[in-house]
């Protein structure tokens, strides 16, 4: 492999221009399909398999109009005041007539007949019925609608919308920008050079404008949920970045080692570039292993980002090697651009020596100390709570959540629920009598508010009741009530001819999280499974794969229980700008295990290939692993603060899932990096000693040398290193 990644390199430098030039019409090709091509993302959240969405796309299929988007205006009377006066039933009512004229509206209820007005009279709910789904909604129709009451106002009364039509995409804006601008600031420091940050960064923009551009050039014939592009942008960059900078870092060794530009881009590819082929390759492995999850826009979120991925490591390989032939000797830092390759600035160890050396004099206390540390910063996760987000989630101030809190306010948190009870018959006397039978039956149950008369389709064949909890979406007496409604329901769902299921966006929330939790230790034993014997590949080596593998758990671990400590338990929360403590989203559990396993993995291969190189070239265990954390430290600091400032741009985001998502990676991003890897692995390694490089001999025989350490490049080099001198002569 280190041979063939050696030529690339090589070839990549000697046509330097055209490599650009084809990276750059290929930019342009994939730019231009996304003009032309480029689909709406969706914010819906379909789960196959589930009661839940069975009832959906029964409502789609049967009763369309009952299917698509609600608007709820909220209204409120001045305090002291109510809504049931002549003159205020009367704005209410042109409201009403105004609501049911919106574009794509097929009609609003007037909430004096339908008894959605408040037992104090202050408070009232319009239900705006829409023909399209959430994500099909047009912005022209979403700003008709929130731009309804203005006469309702005039005349003294609050006007706040909400409900699904409220449905936002999140946008990537200034905020973000600001860690791509600290990362350049990192390269800057580390490489001490502008033109080596400055390539770097500009090879990994182009890398995510490619891979986010081909991202959208597919949305129009594959769906993409809202946070897919978010997240594909924001693993893109990070390692992007990373991958670039540990290239370059081998580049301006082999520098100022002496060898030409030529010779240092070459052996630059063909050992470091092997380390990032199989790192990226786990991070894609990781995130291409959400599709064993069974949940399409988890799927489509994997997928989407491990193009990304990809993407990077493909530059990296390629146009990277063309950019530093362009750039030459210049990528060194001005004092070090002598013919002689840096005399003693290239010689001096640096504190990633010192530091692997004090670790390894104190393993046995710093394995302790840290085990210890992490496993109580562990602790709160074991209170986690998952849930999807509901619009009292949403930042204060924002259409959405005023209106929820407005909701909340006048009737109850459970009005902010759309719990649906839908029933299906093969005839209309026979739906009409079930959906009777299931009024009856939920009667009584704990935590019902109340349950609505049956609105039937055109056909009498479908009926819809509304179910009201007493508590909010993510409330835990809410998940029972889900649980007690469909046991209740069971035994007239069993009857001949007649379906009942219980759906809506809680509802829909509890059935996604119940079946991750239930795929989760298949999605663990396929990723992890895969890494170890992907790693076992790469190092040749039992111990150091199960060694990566449980120092990710640690990571993980730690990271679950800081996230659930601010994000849920509301420690610290304005720090990171959350005002609502809540559950976290019911997919950043399995989402956070994937790609942070994949960027752990990132780490491992970087420090413990530069371990392996020097102990297949001779070195002691002891000695390999000082060199490998010593000339690792440095790169693997900087590409832990740089993914640390990118995924922390994303904490400064209003939208709750991305604000916690950006936080639990930039937070196991530093945990991993600096306490996992940079100072568990070197004091294990040590502890190990010749053992970290065991491997059964009958395994040996089995497994191919991909040869990432790059010893046979060596013997390569070194015996046509006679063949070029007598050339010369």
């Amino acid at each position: 492999m280190a041979t063939l990644l050696y030529q690339l390199g090589r070839a990549s430098f000697r046509r330097r221009r055209l490599v650009v030039v084809l990276w750059l019409v290929a930019l342009a090709a994939l730019g231009g399909a996304a003009y032309a091509f480029m689909g709406p993302t969706a914010s819906n959240f379909s789960i196959p398999g589930t009661e839940s969405q069975r009832a959906i796309d029964a409502l789609k299929r049967e009763f369309p109009e009952a299917s698509g988007a609600t608007g709820t205006i909220a209204i409120a009377a001045p305090e002291g005041q109510q809504l049931t006066t002549p003159d205020r039933r009367a704005v209410v009512a042109d409201l009403v007539r105004e609501a049911s004229t919106l574009p794509g509206a097929l009609g609003a209820i007037d909430p004096y007949t339908a008894g959605a007005v408040s037992p104090d009279g202050r408070y009232a709910l319009i239900q705006v019925q829409f023909a399209a789904q959430a994500d099909e909604v047009t912005d022209a129709q979403r700003e008709a609608y929130t731009k309804t009451g203005a006469a309702a106002t005039a005349a003294g009364l609050r006007v706040e919308h909400g409900g699904e039509m409220m449905a936002s995409v999140p946008e990537v804006g200034s905020s973000e920008g600001i860690g791509v601008v600290i990362a350049l600031v990192v390269l800057v420091v580390t490489l001490g050079s502008l033109v080596a940050a400055g390539m770097t960064m500009l090879n990994a923009l182009l890398g995510v404008g490619a891979g986010m551009a081909g991202l959208y050039a597919v949305s129009s014939v594959v769906e993409l949920t809202s946070v897919a592009p978010v997240l594909a942008l924001m693993l893109g960059l990070a390692v992007g970045i990373d991958y670039s900078l540990f290239i370059t870092s081998r580049y301006r060794q082999n520098a100022l080692d002496g060898l030409e530009p030529e010779e240092a881009v070459g052996r630059a590819i063909g050992t470091a570039g092997s380390a990032v082929l199989f790192a990226g390759l786990t991070v894609v492995i990781a995130l291409a292993g959400l599709a064993v999850v069974d949940i399409p826009f988890l799927t489509v979120m994997g997928l989407a980002a491990a193009g990304t991925v990809a993407v990077a490591v493909l530059v990296a390989l390629t146009l990277l090697p063309a950019l530093l032939g362009f750039a030459g000797r210049r990528v060194l830092p001005r004092r070090l651009r002598r013919a002689d390759g840096g005399g003693d600035a290239a010689g001096r160890e640096g504190f990633g020596f010192r530091w692997a050396r004090l670790v390894i004099r104190l393993r046995v206390p710093v394995i302790l100390v840290v085990l210890l540390g992490l496993g109580a910063l562990a602790l709160p996760a074991a209170d986690m709570r998952v849930a999807l987000p509901d619009h009292g989630s949403a930042p204060k101030g924002t259409p959405q959540r005023e209106a929820a809190d407005l909701i909340t306010e006048g009737f109850g948190p459970g009005f902010n629920n759309r719990l649906v009870l839908v029933v299906s018959g093969d005839s209309a006397k026979r739906t009409g009598a079930a959906a009777q039978e299931v009024m009856a039956a939920v009667q009584g149950t704990p935590n019902l508010l109340a349950v609505a008369p049956p609105q039937q389709s055109r056909d009498q064949r479908t009926a819809v009741l509304p179910v009201i909890p007493t508590t909010g979406p993510t409330d835990p007496a809410t998940e029972t009530l889900v649980h007690d409604l469909r046991a209740k329901v069971a035994a007239i769902d069993e009857a001949d001819g007649v379906e009942v299921a219980l759906t809506g966006q809680t509802a829909v929330g509890i059935d996604a999280s119940e079946k991750l939790s239930d795929a989760m230790p298949w999605y663990l034993l396929l990723v992890v499974g895969l890494s170890v014997l992907l790693l076992m590949l790469v190092f040749r080596s039992v111990l150091v794969p199960l060694k990566a593998a449980l120092g990710f758990l640690l990571t993980v671990g730690a990271t679950f229980g800081l996230t659930v400590l601010i994000f849920q338990q509301g420690h610290l929360a304005d720090l990171v700008g959350v005002d609502t403590p809540r559950p976290l989203v019911s997919f950043l559990p399995i989402l956070l295990i994937g790609i942070l396993f994949g960027l752990a993995m990132d780490y491992e291969v970087f420090l413990v290939s530069r371990m392996r190189e020097d102990f297949v070239h001779g070195d002691t265990p002891t000695q390999a692993t000082v060199n490998g954390t010593g000339h690792g430290a440095r790169v693997v600091t900087a590409a832990a603060l740089i993914m640390t400032s990118v995924f922390g741009g994303f904490v400064m985001m209003d939208d709750p899932i991305i604000k916690s998502m950006g936080f639990a990676l930039a937070i196991g991003v530093v945990i991993d990096a600096f306490v996992v890897r940079m100072t568990i692995v070197p004091a294990v390694m040590s502890l190990l000693g010749r053992a970290a490089w065991w491997l059964p001999r009958w395994l040996a025989r089995i497994l191919p040398s991909v040869d990432i350490e790059g010893e046979r490049l060596r013997h390569h080099l070194a015996a046509a290193q006679p063949e070029q001198e007598l050339t010369r002569v």
